[in-house]
């Protein structure tokens, strides 16, 4: 096959590969065995104790074999093979691009000149799926007899001394050296590599179990599936093979101690010896860390259904060329771009905007454009069309751009929008010098991309389905937005380039700042079980770094839906909604498997899931959290019965029997789409009333959705199960009478404590047309045409069963240590699902009692230092560090729409059950009657932590987010303002222009330097110098004798000092900066 299979290659100090010759003396195995001692153990391991000779004598045509020489002696050795498994290759990896990696119909030698069946890739049998293998008999040779011949040979191992390994990703040879190498070489103990691997000297190699990765700005993200390209030219025809199958050695050039050797510089005549292939491939473990030939090569995208333990890499013989030019579109160019992209989505419009270049240098819209045509021998093989980025404003205030760049260091005219990209694969390993020239081109500093979500997909451009471009940027992340009243600000509201409305979309970022950013590949499989908020939000953290993140989920990422349905559950208020995901688009870095886990096999480390794929993994997280479960009925008759009391307590059962169809368990928004359907086209319509089952928060807001609708509250039967806590699922006893008023007004029936018994009557179950309960009381039969069911949650049936036959602890719920493990090393969990291991005499906390999307961050930062080696990695942790759990400090956070139109919003602070601080204080404004109640409550150290809100009108939920943990002074001294009668309603006092600032994203970094200045700040006492913090201790001890009051003094003191100027520049550089956002702040100068 025309894969150059290079079986091991090992340098030494002084090698160069103008020493390379083919090996044909078996005698040149002494000389080869020193190189190879320190790595003996380990490739023995692997191949065998005479692997290195069995090397040697296996040369034939398919399989050849060279060394490298330095004063006369072997100091260097190379083995290709051009035997492999085209057919399997094809089944586990996206080779369309590459035809295959087999010979087109013009190239193909009479049938009796094809190659002998291929064997298998050398893998364990358990990684390669039954459809992968080929059948026995006469009609898998008839199958194989049919191929194409092979286009490829492969590399099977190799072997490099890293010391004197110079290599910059991807960077042709015209383009000269970078002025750092990607890979160290000062090391003081010699090592060799292997793959990428630096070993000590005298002990053996071993792959290390978790590949490092070296990135500050750059991401490798996991590429969607590559479309077809037009495939390139091929160059002139290679020369004609040489008659003698052992030609003779190349010259050996001696070398000075200081020449550098260069891995990609083999491959030329690696090609010699197969001049009828054009294509070479390697494959590596994907936990090996990327070595610097494998910078040259370009990573295969593997098919969805690959089960295969490595990754392939592809270098084409054509990226062998010296030449790579990049110029300006020429009208000449525009049947050979036509070529180009004839097979990509939407490459009409990548047409267009070429021809309105060439025509008048704009688009339609009047707005600058430019085109640049990648050029190869004389044959276009890539275009890329920038245009003027008009919307800078915008994508300043709403995205983090300026963790990359300082915006006044490039000019407005700097910043181009990427429109559009296409590059031939074959040099794809060129996309990074391609955009760099274009910036260079295109007089810009600053390249941006956006990606629409699906339902937006018209806005994308073609280079949205290529992902060479993608894989040199980085992603933005979005900016939290201050909700503004714009008529209340009036001309002082930002400007309408900032506040304007706009379809969501996720930004990616390319700078020349990052045309000298090395990238690692990360090839690590991580794969992540469930889209709760925490799995969610662990993916938002992680996702970029790594090429094969896989979420597996039962309906995928959540989709945008109708607000209607949507408006079925109640919401965190902080989790993650359609706009979230759509400037997150984590669909565009991730795999997404849709399906339910129903096994873990942790020996071959794979997740089974529903349907018979098996998606293998490095490591597993499990975050399924709790869903609503279907009812089980107790199946008591209730003709027999007067009331609840005469029975024994049923304990909680699973039901196994058959779903009606019209039984709705709501968990998430594909079930609300599914039920909110059902209602519209069943039920609206027609007769018959509804059973909400459950007394949640969720139940409550799904009676709300309901009323909307238009169905009739006389309809509507809300049925409370019971409860093993008497507390109402609202903190604040006002909300639950408003509520519950607003309920009996609509006529809707409430029914409560009452235990599903049978359905109709214990006949038949599907369709539901009545059920009964029984309760306190007499029993309860209600008829219905439909039941929707929120009554309890719990871990799924199907995840209890996979984890418990994992043999993973399983103590009521999924038993975790501080660090998120299980008790398997490579299996971690966090979420409502887990709780702490008992030896933590901590049963009561449990993940469920903290914010989600904390928990999933604090997940992603316990992992990522094992990639990351800028991030210390603690080897030996303290013995103490493991006996306490961890606390979170940010706001659990619940919101809601209620029946009544009301808006619900509840933030506390993290507890196993929250009591008001007896120390603290209330401040109440408002009435549930008049639709304005809102409760702030302050501690003892007049901090919020807590705030409830109920309001008939929309609330700007991410403010009142940002009050949770502020002092009373911070908020223009509250305490003494509501002491003066002052504030009347705080829905709008904190509406007022003063505290805009608080709310903004930035705040947070704000005061923490603001922290850092008091800190820092020195106060002269008694001729010495001491420290805010110093000061408050001696106060605190009682060492220091004043007249006066502790916080006057201090207050007097601070003045005193130069920190209160300090601050003072602070707070003005603050609104300074974000004056794009600020703009109701008088600035100094502009009064």
């Amino acid at each position: 096959m025309n894969t150059l299979f290079l079986h091991l290659f090992v340098a030494h100090p002084n090698f160069t590969s103008g020493g390379a010759k083919d090996i044909v003396r078996v005698e040149d195995h002494d000389d080869l065995l020193q190189i190879f001692t320190e790595q003996t153990k380990a490739l023995s391991g692997t191949y065998g104790n005479y692997f290195l000779a069995e090397l040697i004598e296996a040369q034939d045509e398919e399989n050849h074999a060279a060394v490298c020489e330095s004063d006369g002696a072997a100091v260097g050795f190379i083995s290709v093979s051009g035997d492999i498994n085209v057919t399997m290759l094809n089944e586990c990896f996206e080779l369309g691009p590459f035809n295959g990696l087999q010979k087109t119909k013009a190239e193909t030698p009479p049938a009796e000149a094809l190659p002998r069946p291929d064997p298998p890739l050398s893998c364990p049998a358990r990684d390669v799926p039954e459809a992968q293998k080929p059948n026995e008999g006469t009609d898998a040779v008839e199958s194989k007899s049919l191929l194409d011949p092979p286009n490829a040979f492969r590399i099977q191992l190799f072997v490099i001394d890293k010391r004197f390994e110079m290599r910059h990703p991807t960077l042709p040879p015209c383009f000269g050296k970078p002025p750092v190498a990607l890979t160290s070489m000062a090391h003081e103990n010699e090592g060799m590599l292997i793959f990428g691997e630096r070993a000590p000297a005298g002990a053996p190699s071993q792959c290390p179990p978790y590949c490092p990765a070296v990135l500050e700005y750059g991401v490798q993200p996991c590429p969607p599936p590559l479309f077809l390209f037009p495939h390139l030219q091929m160059l002139p025809p290679p020369p004609p093979p040489n008659p003698n199958p052992n030609p003779p050695p190349l010259p050996s050039t001696p070398l000075s101690s200081c020449h550098h050797v260069e891995s990609v510089d083999f491959l030329p005549y690696v090609f010699k010896q197969f001049p009828d292939r054009d294509f070479c491939i390697i494959s590596v473990p994907k936990l090996a860390p990327e070595f610097p030939l494998l910078q040259s090569f370009l990573r295969v995208v593997p098919h969805h259904t690959s089960n295969l333990p490595q990754e392939l890499y592809i270098f084409p013989r054509a990226g062998l060329l010296k030449t790579f030019d990049v110029r300006v579109a020429l009208s000449t160019d525009m049947p050979a771009v036509q070529h180009l992209v004839e097979q990509l989505s939407l490459h009409e419009s990548l047409l267009d905007d070429l021809d309105s270049f060439l025509k008048a240098r704009r688009d339609l819209d009047g707005t600058p454009l430019l085109a640049v045509v990648a050029e190869v021998e004389k044959q276009i093989v890539g275009v890329l069309i920038i245009k003027d980025e008009q919307d800078i404003e915008y994508i300043r205030a709403h995205y983090n751009i300026e963790n990359f760049i300082y915006f006044s260091y490039h000019r407005r005219e700097e910043h181009g929008q990427l429109s559009h990209f296409a590059l031939n694969p074959t040099f794809q390993h060129y996309a990074r010098h391609f955009l760099k020239e274009a910036l260079r081109l295109a007089h810009k500093s600053c390249l941006y991309y956006p990606i629409y979500p699906p339902v937006h997909q018209q806005r994308n451009s073609c280079g949205h389905y290529l992902t060479a471009a993608l894989n040199y940027m980085v992603p933005v992340r979005p900016r939290r937005q201050i909700v503004l009243s714009l008529e209340e600000l009036g001309m002082n509201a930002p400007s309408q380039h900032i506040t304007k409305e706009q379809p969501p979309y996720a930004l990616n970022h390319f700078s020349r700042k990052l045309t000298m950013e090395p990238k690692v590949t990360i090839n690590a499989q991580i794969v992540v079980v469930g889209a709760s908020d925490t799995g969610l939000s662990f993916l938002e953290a992680f996702v970029f770094w790594f090429n094969n993140i896989t979420l597996i989920s039962t309906h995928g990422i959540p989709a945008s839906h109708s607000k209607e349905a949507s408006r079925f559950l109640a919401t965190s208020g902080h989790g993650y909604c359609a706009r979230t995901h759509a400037q997150l688009s984590l669909r565009s870095w991730i795999n997404i498997v849709t399906g339910k886990m129903v096994g873990i096999d942790r020996a071959s480390k794979h997740v089974l899931v529903t349907g018979g794929r098996r998606v293998p993994y490095d490591h597993l997280i499990l975050c399924t959290g709790e869903q609503f479960q279907i009812p089980c009925p107790t199946g008591v008759d209730i003709s027999k019965l007067a009331s609840d009391g005469e029975l024994p307590p049923q304990p909680r059962q699973r039901y196994t029997g058959l779903v009606p169809s019209n039984l709705f368990t709501l968990n998430d928004e594909l079930d609300c789409q599914a039920a909110y359907t059902w209602l519209n086209d069943s039920f609206i319509e027609q007769q018959g009333d509804t059973v909400v089952y459950g007394g949640s928060i969720d139940a409550y807001s799904c009676v709300e959705a309901l009323l909307a609708m238009g169905i009739s509250g006389s309809r509507i039967h809300m049925v409370h199960p019971p409860s093993d806590s008497q507390d109402s699922c609202f903190c604040d006893p006002t909300v639950a009478k408003a509520v519950m008023s607003a309920m009996d007004k609509s006529g809707i029936h409430v029914h409560s404590n009452c235990l599903l018994a049978q359905w109709n009557d214990g006949q038949h179950p599907d369709p539901i047309t009545s059920a009964s309960f029984t309760t306190d009381g007499p029993p309860l039969r209600l008829e219905c045409s439909v039941f929707l069911n929120l009554s309890s949650k719990g871990v799924d049936y199907d995840a209890f069963k996979t984890i418990n036959d994992a043999c993973l602890v399983f103590d009521g719920r999924l038993v975790i240590d501080t660090t998120f493990h299980t008790n398997d090393s490579t299996i971690r969990a966090a979420g409502p699902m887990t709780k702490f291991a008992r030896r933590y005499h901590a049963e009561q906390w449990r993940h469920g009692l903290f914010n989600s999307r904390e928990v999933g961050r604090a997940l992603a930062a316990t992992l990522l230092p094992f990639f990351d080696p800028t991030l210390e990695l603690v080897t030996d942790p303290p013995p103490d560090l493991d006996r306490l759990i961890p606390l979170y400090s940010q706001a659990k956070v619940q919101g809601a729409r209620l029946p009544g139109g009301f808006s619900y919003l509840h933030v506390v602070k993290p507890a196993v059950n929250f009591t008001k601080d007896l120390d603290g204080r209330d401040i109440i404004t408002g009435r549930t009657e008049t639709g304005n109640y809102f409760r702030l409550h302050l501690n003892r150290h007049n901090m919020v932590d807590a705030l409830v809100c109920l309001s008939i009108k929309p609330l700007p939920v991410s403010n009142f987010l940002c009050l949770y943990g502020k002092h009373e002074q911070l908020l223009n001294h509250l305490c003494s303002r509501c002491d003066e009668g002052l504030v009347h309603d705080l829905y709008s006092y904190f509406r007022e222009r003063w505290c805009l600032a608080i709310y903004h994203d930035r705040f947070p970094d704000f005061e923490e330097e603001m922290h850092q200045i008091m800190e820092s700040s020195k106060i002269q006492l008694e001729g010495d110098a001491v420290s805010v913090p110093e000061l408050i201790r001696r106060l605190a001890e009682g060492k220091l004798e004043i007249t006066e009051d502790p916080e006057l003094f201090l207050k007097n003191s601070f003045e005193k000092s130069e920190g209160l100027t300090s601050l003072k520049k602070s707070a003005l550089n603050y609104l300074k900066y974000n004056r794009y956002h600020l703009t109701m702040y008088a600035q100094p100068g502009l009064l």
